[in-house]
C-alpha cells in the first residue's frame, strides 16, 4: 500500500488548496480567541537552508496545533530585506540592490511554501517596500518631536582607503578593512541616536514577567547593567582650571583604598593633564588603542603590563586628601560609565593585577576572613583603614560614604547603566533614508509628512570603494528647504536595519492601514505576540530594541497603550551545525532542503527536525542525517499503509481484548502527545506516534485509533495527514479544521504497571500493581514476595525505599 504514497504530488495539492482557500487567513473580527504566533522574519539570502526549515517547522506546528485547539491564529511572514549583503553584491556587480533582494525573496519564499509552512501571505511585509519605509520615517519624526531621537558626535570605524564608515563586522581581527586592506581608524562623526536609556528601568523591571528563557533574560539584564552607587569628582592636583575627573562606583565605602585612577584613552581630559615628558609616549599609546575594537580592549588575554600608561598627573583622593597617580588603560571605555574609574586594588582583582604590573600600592579597606591568603578580597566584612567607616558593614558603609560625598558637595548617590543610547545612523545606501533636511538658515528640518517616504534613487553608481552613492547623487541630496524654500541638503545616512525589525510585528497586525503605521485597536486585539520563535543570537539587540519600540510607540499614542511588551513567550531554537560550525551561507556549509523535498518529501524532512532531539538543543548535520530522514520517510509510509481506506493491516475485532487495548493506548497517546506539545518535547511526541503505529501493526487497527493518529500527526506532517483524512472522511472538513482530541482520563489510566523489587540494588522480582498503589501497600507486597523472602532468609530489613508504583528497594 505504501506504493500509493506520492509525497510530491500530495504536498503540491495541499499547499495549493491551503493557499487558494485561505485556510490560515484570519481577521481582527474573528469570533475565536486570538493567538499570535510569529517566527522572526528572515533576511532574504536565497533559498532556505536547514536552519530555516527547523525554525519554520516549529512555528508551523504551533500554528496548526493552536488552530485545532480553537484559536484564530495570526501567522504572518515577511522579509528583513535591507542590509549590507545586498549592497556588497551591488558594489561587485554594479546593479541596484532592489532586484537582487527581490530575487532572493522569491527564492526563500518558494522554499518556505514547499515546506508546507502556512502563513497569511496577504500580510507580507518587506523592509524595503516604500510603504514600510514611509511609516519607518513617520515614526522617526515622532521620536524626534518627543526628544527620543537626537544627533551627537560618536566614534566610528573609518576606512581611509574606502572613504567610508565600516560596521564592526567589516573590520578584520588585525584592524584592517576587509575590502581594501587599509588600517581602520577611529573618527568622530555626527550620528543619530534613539534615547533608549529613557526606558532603562522599565526594560529591566518588566523582564521578570516575561515567559522567556532565563538565559535570555539574564543577557538582557547584563546588557542594561543597572548598578547603584555614587558619582563624585576627583580634583586634578595643581590644576584648579579643570573641573576634575568624574568617577562612578558601586562601592564608595572602599574609597579609602583608592591608590590610583584610570581614564579611557579617549577621555577629553587626557590631552590637558598629560605631563610634557610623558606626552609622546601617551600619544603613541592612545593611537595604538584607537586601532583596537571594543572587544579587543575588553579581552583578558593581553598582559596588563602592556595595557596602561602613566600620564604623569595625579588626582586627589577626597577621602584621604592624598594624591594618587592617573593612568590610561585600554580596557576602560569612554562609552561605559564616565570613562574613568577609581582603582581599589585590595577589593578588585583586575585592579590588583594592574597595581602589581605597575608597582602601585595596595590598601585593604575590608577585613578578609581569618587565614585569607588570596590577593584581592571581594567579599563582605567590616571596614578597616577607613577612618570614620571602620567597623561598619557594607550596606551601612555605602550609605555613610554617599551621605559624606553629598554633604561635601563633591558627589551624589546615583544609578548607572551599562546600556547606551542606540546609534541608528549608517553610512550605507541600502537602508531606510533618515527623513531630515539641513538648511543653512532654518537648521535641521524634518521632511513634511505629505512628502514621505523619502526613497533612495535608482540612478546611482556603486563605487568599488563601498562609499554610499547617496553622498554623490545631487538629484537626491540637493533639495529646497521645506520651510524657507532656499537651497538645502538631505541627510545621506540611512537607518540601522534593526529599526526595521523593531516594529514589523505591529505592522503585521494591520498591514493595509493607509493613514497610520497600524490601527492601535487592531494591534491591541492581536498583541502581544503569544509565541515568538528565533535564534539565541538575537537575545540582546533585536529583542531589546523591539521592547523599546513597543513602549515608546505606546507612550506616543501610535501603539496601543495597554501593550508595553511585544513578545509574551519566547523560544530560542538550537542551531544546525555542520563540521563544527553553525550552518550559514557565509560559512559555505549550507544544505538546501530542495533535494529532500524532491526525494522523501517535506513531511519526512519536517519529521526529522522534530524527532532528532529537543528543539532547544543544537543539531549536528552529519553522516547519519540522511539515514534518519529516510527512517522518518519509512514511518510515514507505514502510516499510509495503516490508515488508507484500502489498508491491508489487520483490524482489531470490535469488543475484543485487542480492541480494548488499542482504545486505551489511543487515549494514553492523546494524553502523552498533548503534554509533549505543551512542553516543546516534539521528539518524544514523534517517538510516541511511532510506538503507537507499531502497536496497530501488532494488535490491529480501529477507526478511532487511526483517526486519532492522523489528528495528532496533523501539525507535524500536515500533507499526509490531510490526504489520508480526506480519503477516510471525504464528506468532512479537513483534518486541520478538526478539533484537537481530548483524552478520557479513565481510559488513559493504566490498569496496572510493573513494579520492580530490588534487594541490595539487584532485581529480585517484578509485580503487576495498580498505578495508584500507596507506599505502604507497595512495601507490603514487596516483602510478601517469595523471592524477596528467600533473599532475606527470615531477617528484618534495615531499610525499605519505596517509589510507587515503579520501584521498591530493600536493604537487608
Amino acid at each position: 500500500m505504501a506504493e500509493g504514497y506520492d509525497a510530491q504530488a500530495i504536498e503540491e495539492k495541499w499547499q495549493k488548496r491551503w493557499a487558494d482557500e485561505g485556510t490560515y487567513e484570519v481577521e481582527a473580527d474573528d469570533p475565536r480567541p486570538p493567538c499570535y504566533v510569529l517566527c522572526m522574519y528572515p533576511y532574504p539570502s536565497g533559498p532556505a537552508h536547514q536552519g530555516h526549515v527547523r525554525n519554520y517547522t516549529f512555528g508551523d506546528l504551533i500554528v496548526r496545533h493552536r488552530t485545532m485547539q480553537g484559536n484564530a491564529v495570526l501567522s504572518p511572514m515577511g522579509f528583513d530585506s535591507f542590509g549590507l549583503p545586498a549592497e556588497n553584491a551591488a558594489i561587485k556587480t554594479g546593479t541596484h540592490p532592489r532586484p537582487f533582494t527581490d530575487a532572493r525573496i522569491d527564492e526563500l519564499k518558494a522554499s518556505i511554501k514547499r515546506l508546507g509552512a502556512v502563513y497569511d501571505w496577504r500580510r507580507e511585509v518587506r523592509s524595503h517596500d516604500p510603504e514600510y519605509q514611509r511609516w519607518n520615517q513617520f515614526i522617526f519624526e515622532r521620536f524626534l518631536e518627543a526628544g527620543l531621537a537626537y544627533r551627537a558626535m560618536a566614534p566610528v570605524n573609518w576606512c581611509p582607503g574606502c572613504h567610508t564608515v565600516l560596521a564592526n563586522e567589516q573590520v578584520l581581527a588585525d584592524g584592517t578593512c576587509e575590502r581594501s586592506g587599509d588600517v581602520v581608524e577611529k573618527r568622530d562623526l555626527e550620528q543619530w541616536f534613539f534615547k533608549i536609556t529613557d526606558y532603562a528601568d522599565e526594560l529591566l523591571d518588566e523582564l521578570d514577567a516575561l515567559e522567556w528563557p532565563e538565559r535570555v533574560k539574564t543577557m538582557q539584564r547584563n546588557w542594561i547593567g543597572r548598578s547603584e552607587g555614587a558619582e563624585f569628582v576627583l580634583a586634578v592636583e595643581g590644576r584648579d582650571d579643570l573641573e576634575g575627573i568624574s568617577v562612578f562606583t558601586t562601592r564608595p565605602d572602599t574609597s579609602f583604598g583608592m591608590t590610583y585612577v584610570v581614564l579611557a584613552p579617549e577621555h577629553p581630559l587626557v590631552s590637558s593633564i598629560v605631563r610634557d615628558d610623558q606626552r609622546s609616549a601617551v600619544d603613541a599609546f592612545v593611537a595604538a588603542v584607537h586601532m583596537e575594537s571594543d572587544i579587543e580592549r575588553q579581552s583578558t588575554d593581553k598582559a596588563l603590563s602592556k595595557r596602561g600608561i602613566f600620564t604623569g598627573a595625579f588626582a586627589l583622593n577626597p577621602f584621604t586628601g592624598r594624591p594618587v597617580p592617573i593612568y590610561l588603560a585600554d580596557y576602560v571605555l569612554m562609552t561605559y560609565g564616565t570613562g574613568a574609574i577609581m582603582a581599589v586594588p585590595a577589593e578588585d582583582q583586575r585592579d590588583w593585577d594592574f597595581a602589581a604590573a605597575y608597582g602601585l600600592p595596595v590598601v585593604r579597606t575590608i577585613q578578609p576572613p581569618e587565614g585569607w591568603e588570596g590577593e584581592a578580597y571581594t567579599g563582605d566584612g567590616p571596614h578597616i583603614n577607613s577612618e570614620w567607616l571602620d567597623g561598619l558593614g557594607k550596606e551601612e558603609g555605602v550609605a555613610r560614604a554617599i551621605a559624606w560625598l553629598e554633604e561635601k558637595g563633591i558627589g551624589r548617590g546615583r544609578v548607572n547603566y551599562r546600556l547606551r543610547d542606540w546609534l541608528v545612523s549608517r553610512q550605507r545606501f541600502w537602508g531606510c533614508p533618515i527623513p531630515i533636511i539641513y538648511c543653512p538658515d532654518c537648521g535641521m528640518v524634518p521632511v513634511p509628512e505629505d512628502q514621505l517616504p523619502v526613497l533612495a534613487p535608482d540612478d546611482v553608481e556603486f563605487l568599488p570603494t563601498g562609499e554610499s552613492p547617496l553622498k554623490h547623487n545631487d538629484a537626491f541630496r540637493l533639495v529646497p528647504c521645506p520651510r524657507c524654500g532656499g537651497p538645502a541638503e538631505r541627510e545621506t545616512d540611512t537607518m540601522d536595519t534593526f529599526v526595521d525589525s523593531s516594529w514589523y510585528f505591529l505592522r503585521f497586525c494591520d498591514p493595509w492601514s493607509a493613514d497610520k503605521p497600524f490601527a492601535p485597536a487592531v494591534a491591541e486585539h492581536f498583541m502581544p505576540v503569544d509565541q515568538y520563535i528565533g535564534g539565541i543570537e538575537h537575545a540582546i539587540l533585536h529583542l531589546m530594541y523591539a521592547r523599546f519600540y513597543t513602549k515608546a510607540l505606546a507612550d506616543l499614542g501610535i501603539g496601543p497603550a495597554s501593550v508595553r511588551e511585544p513578545f509574551k513567550r519566547l523560544f530560542t531554537q538550537g542551531m544546525i551545525r555542520m563540521g563544527g560550525s553553525k550552518m550559514s551561507k557565509s560559512k559555505g556549509n549550507l544544505v538546501a532542503p530542495a533535494k529532500y523535498f524532491d526525494s522523501v518529501g517535506a513531511d519526512a524532512l519536517r519529521l526529522y527536525h522534530l524527532f532528532v532531539g529537543p528543539p532547544a538543543d543544537d543539531v549536528d548535520w552529519g553522516e547519519q542525517t540522511d539515514e534518519l530522514i529516510e527512517g522518518c520517510s519509512r514511518f510515514l509510509k507505514r502510516v499510509w499503509r495503516a490508515a488508507s481506506p484500502e489498508s491491508d493491516v489487520a483490524g482489531a475485532a470490535a469488543g475484543s481484548s485487542a480492541a480494548d487495548e488499542v482504545l486505551r493506548a489511543t487515549h494514553r497517546l492523546i494524553e502523552r502527545v498533548s503534554d509533549d506539545y505543551a512542553r516543546w518535547s516534539y521528539n518524544t511526541a514523534v517517538a510516541a506516534l511511532m510506538e503507537f503505529t507499531n502497536l496497530l501493526y501488532k494488535v490491529g487497527t480501529t477507526g478511532e485509533a487511526v483517526d486519532t493518529l492522523l489528528l495528532l500527526m496533523a501539525p507535524m506532517a500536515p500533507h499526509i495527514a490531510a490526504e489520508l483524512w480526506e480519503a477516510r472522511h471525504p464528506a468532512e472538513p479537513s483534518v486541520h479544521e478538526q478539533s484537537w482530541p481530548v483524552a478520557d482520563p479513565e481510559l488513559a489510566r493504566l490498569r496496572s504497571v510493573t513494579m520492580v523489587v530490588q534487594v541490595s540494588g539487584k532485581v529480585r522480582d517484578r509485580l503487576e500493581v495498580d498505578p495508584s498503589i500507596s507506599a505502604e501497600e507497595a512495601e507490603a507486597l514487596a516483602l510478601a514476595s517469595d523471592k524477596v523472602q528467600e533473599q532475606l532468609a527470615g531477617a528484618t530489613p534495615k531499610k525499605v525505599i519505596t517509589r510507587p508504583p515503579n520501584l521498591v528497594n530493600i536493604v537487608p
